[in-house]
């Protein structure tokens, strides 16, 4: 069996042997799909991207069997990839070395509920977790709009925030993110467990530095959620009752998205329920604020159109409000017009929406916008994931560039390296931890651009270029 990939001289009908008991998956088409995530999102990464592919899948159903996949990764040194649901939207997912792709999916058990807590098994699906939950009378203080098909591990490793970050915080906010275990690629692999603030260690490396096999997360009182859409005559009202909403922490919003009315003509499950044309706010909320949020909603110019419980949108054939937030927005244009993208910016602070509206002004018809508020550290803040109607690259960088003129930073999606995006500069703390739980550095190493500077380097050294 020779090399998929065409980047390994590996024989891998040895190493799928080597590999038994443990499931393995050796069909071109089963490795090529386990090979993608969304990074098709992105023009630029497509092309980087699109002919990157595995060379065997391995599917461990006990931290035993992930163990001995590890072992032999490490004895054969092949390169390693850990992916869950695939919804990454940077090639975190894709391998570029080539190599063993572990499917995490049959890992997948909720192992433990306690009082404002759930450990799980990383491979578990969101949406299990929370179904988990509900009999405990709590929920997952955050998820994906993918969380159908998004995995716990895969959040952790891969993800920020997500629907109940405007109530809760981003992920890394102390108490949310409670304990991890992960796996290290040695001769023998063991777990290590890192709780509290330790857990940054290994939160959003894209896996790079361990193999995640559990999670502990915070949980929250659940609530008897109504997902609500209101509608204004401009997208500056529409963030200015965004804004509004994100301060009145009486009401307890889990969501609350704004929409270029542009973006709502490809929702067409919406268009016999709200009028034509208008901008969107889009929120869930307690059903004991329901008067609440129409009172704000009112005060900035808007109509509350649609709060409906579970049961009601179920009976109106509506989809949940968080299929219009997050990267379900830029999905649902994607769908009908593979032409478009999306970027990520930030908002300067504190929040205005006349700052918005300048830069609305400045950016022309091939920008519409889309925001998301969530909390960090306690202060509200905003991302704006525009869809963006793309020609070529350096259109692009020239909206970029509009954007920060404005006073709004770039979080690139347009990069398949962890130190792009947000993070701008290699994160040395987890480039050591790396090191610690992978010498060989055969876990997705071409995602780090910083990794070949100090791969020959000891974890203390590389940690002292972090301290300075």
């Amino acid at each position: 069996m020779t090399s998929l990939s065409g980047k390994t001289d590996i024989d891998w009908r040895a190493a799928a042997e080597m590999l038994a008991p443990v499931e393995v998956l050796n069909e071109d088409a089963q490795i090529k799909k386990r090979s993608r995530d969304f990074f098709w999102y992105s023009p630029i990464l497509t092309e980087a991207l699109d002919a990157c592919f595995g060379d065997l899948v391995a599917v461990p159903k006990t931290a035993e069997e992930l163990a001995h996949c590890l072992k032999c990764a490490y004895a054969l040194d092949m390169p390693v990839l850990a992916r869950g649901g695939g919804t990454g939207n940077y090639g975190q997912a894709v391998p570029m070395d080539g190599g063993l792709i572990l499917d995490m999916t049959a890992m997948n058990q909720v192992l433990e509920v306690g009082d404002g807590w759930v450990r799980a098994q990383a491979g578990i699906l969101m949406d299990r977790v929370n179904d988990a939950l509900k009999e405990h009378g709590q929920e997952m203080c955050m998820f994906p709009s993918t969380s159908n098909i998004a995995t716990l591990g895969g959040f952790v490793a891969g993800g920020s925030a997500g629907i109940g970050s405007i109530a809760n915080g981003v992920l890394r906010d102390p108490g949310n993110l409670m304990g991890l275990k992960v796996m290290d690629v040695t001769a023998d692999p063991r777990e290590h467990v890192f709780e509290g603030t330790d857990t940054l260690q290994i939160h959003h490396a894209w896996g790079l530095n361990g193999i995640i096999t559990e999670v502990t997360l915070r949980t929250v009182p659940a609530e008897d959620w109504q997902g609500c859409i209101a509608t204004f005559d401009s997208y500056e009202a529409a963030f200015g009752a965004g804004v509004a909403l994100a301060h009145a922490r009486d009401i307890g919003c889990k969501l609350i998205s704004i929409v270029d009315a542009r973006i709502v003509e490809y929702f067409p499950r919406l268009k016999k329920h709200i009028p034509a044309g208008r901008d969107l706010l889009v929120s869930m909320i307690p059903d004991r604020s329901r008067d609440a949020f129409r009172d704000v909603i009112e005060a900035q110019g808007g109509t509350a159109d649609l709060i409906l419980n579970d049961a009601e949108r179920k009976a109106a054939r509506i989809p949940h409000v968080y299929d219009f937030s997050y990267n379900h927005t830029t999905l649902q244009v994607l769908r009908k017009d593979r032409s478009a993208t999306y970027q990520q910016y930030g908002c300067p602070l504190p929040l205005d929406a006349a700052d918005v509206a300048k830069l609305r002004a400045a950016l022309g018809d091939d920008v519409w916008m889309h925001h998301e508020f969530s909390r960090y550290e306690g202060d509200v803040t905003c991302a704006d994931l525009p869809v963006i109607w793309y020609k070529d690259e350096a259109q692009l960088r020239a909206i970029d560039a509009t954007y920060e003129a404005h006073g709004f930073p770039v979080y690139d999606a347009h990069t398949w390296q962890v130190e792009g995006g947000g993070l701008k500069s290699a994160d040395y703390t987890h480039l050591a931890w790396k090191k610690r739980m992978d010498p060989k550095g055969l876990l997705n190493s071409a995602k780090s651009r910083a990794w070949g500077a100090v791969k020959d380097l000891t974890p203390e050294e590389i940690e002292a270029r972090a301290a300075s």
